[in-house]
């Protein structure tokens, strides 16, 4: 009885092994900063890291998003669940310009917040009436997702228009 519950035990941690290793973001991350958020005596601390990510299909735009990172040995092995909350805002770092025309909705990019099924994500929006990005960032779950979110807005300026497809 021991041996098939250890076998099945094996058999789910080689699952979402698999899984986590199969889901790619959209865009790297670039690791700004973080500051500790609680102590914790074996493993990491609970943090609250900043990262920033080049917007891939908008030059000159950056968002910077900022979460908790929960520590712990948990934390520290990535086995942890961190919290379903975040903050974005997005400027514009460079010259705007558009390679391609834009979907009027898109996600930018998609973060793994938990072993398997909770992901942080961000998604960008055109407002062509005010000819500015919106972008807006919440996490999701498999099952259910988090009603707690942030928006930041990037004006573009009028003689840039933004090309929608």
């Amino acid at each position: 009885m021991k041996s098939m519950n250890r076998r099945g035990l094996r058999r789910a941690v080689g699952v979402c092994v698999v899984l986590t290793l199969a889901g790619g973001e959209a865009a790297q991350a670039q690791a700004i900063g973080e500051v500790d958020t609680a102590f914790k005596l074996i493993g990491p601390d609970h943090k609250v890291v900043v990262e920033a990510y080049d917007d891939p299909e908008v030059k000159g735009v950056t968002c910077y998003v900022s979460r908790a990172k929960t520590g712990g040995i948990a934390g520290g092995l990535g086995l942890a669940e961190d919290k379903a909350e975040a903050s974005i805002a997005c400027r514009q770092t460079g010259p705007i310009s558009f390679p391609k025309p834009l979907r009027r909705q898109d996600e930018m990019f998609s973060e793994r917040i938990s072993l398997v099924f909770k992901r942080l994500r961000v998604v960008r929006m055109v407002d062509p009436a005010r000819n500015t990005l919106v972008y807006l960032t919440y996490s999701d779950r498999l099952v259910d997702g988090s009603p707690k979110n942030g928006v930041t807005a990037v004006p573009v300026d009028r003689a840039t228009p933004i090309p929608v497809r």
